[in-house]
């Protein structure tokens, strides 16, 4: 497997994909309701899934893909799968509000080895291939530097969608950051979120049961840019489509700040 052509056929993908929700995001837009839990679809969603399955899946056949919308496609548990998620901030686009971005990632047996992350509002993408490094559109190496602040650190929360919104634990972990973090943002697309905290935009990012499609594209294009991942009680976190949502609760931030923010969550 080719890697290297693999993120050439993601990165033109997602980027014809985000081309397509760039012109159509200005009209008239359809939103309807997905689920029980509040959340929305759009014209837009469908529309950018279909494309990047069409440029996956004739591109390589024979692999699984996992998408936001569609589900899986192919037969499950075999050597190749892709994630895409053709608009992260599906809810911010139904509102107006210009954030959101397009993401894929390739899995092997379930590990992802390379991630894609592209925004259609900056036109930037950012890419990862696993042990060759993070790196953005102009083919800079992503490398956040280590700026603690006096006044706490500047994070992101996300959470997956079934998470109840009276949940004992979120809420005692939400008042706990926001009493101590200078800033906890809620961007409603967790990749997005990744993509700052890879370039060092932001501190850190915690997570309670994240959703499975979109974590290990972020998670990835933030560990090879060297930000170090755990889970909520410091053990070992692995951003894998196996397992169950208890075992997508994390919390990311540069290998310096990492003690200090586990330490505002104890």
């Amino acid at each position: 497997m080719d890697l290297q052509h693999a993120r050439a056929v993601a990165v033109e993908a997602a980027e014809a994909a985000g081309a397509l929700l760039q012109s159509r995001t200005a009209g008239a837009i359809g939103v309807r309701a997905k689920g029980d839990a509040g959340d929305v679809v759009t014209d837009l969603d469908l529309a950018s899934e279909k494309l990047l399955l069409e440029r996956i899946l004739t591109a390589f056949p024979s692999h699984a893909v996992i998408a936001e919308e569609s589900g899986l496609l192919g037969a499950p548990g075999g050597e190749w799968t892709w994630l895409v998620d053709p608009l992260d901030g599906t809810n911010n686009v139904a509102i107006g509000l210009p954030a959101y971005v397009v993401g894929v990632a390739l899995c092997r047996s379930g590990r992802p080895v390379l991630g894609v992350v592209h925004d259609p509002v900056s036109c930037q993408t950012w890419s990862a291939i696993r042990g060759d490094g993070a790196v953005a559109s102009s083919g800079a190496r992503l490398a956040p530097p280590y700026h603690p602040s006096p006044h706490g650190p500047l994070l992101a929360w996300t959470q997956g969608y079934g998470v109840a919104r009276d949940d004992a634990a979120v809420l005692a972990l939400k008042t706990r950051l926001e009493v101590r973090a200078r800033r906890m943002l809620q961007l409603w697309a967790p990749l997005l979120s990744w993509a700052m905290l890879a370039r060092g935009d932001i501190d850190g990012i915690v997570g309670y049961r994240a959703e499975a499609v979109d974590l290990p594209a972020g998670a990835l294009l933030a560990r090879e840019a060297g930000i170090e991942i755990r889970a909520l009680d410091g053990g070992p976190f692995e951003e894998s489509i196996d397992g169950t949502a208890d075992d997508r609760s994390f919390v990311a931030a540069h290998p310096r700040a990492l003690p200090g923010l586990l330490d505002l969550l104890r």
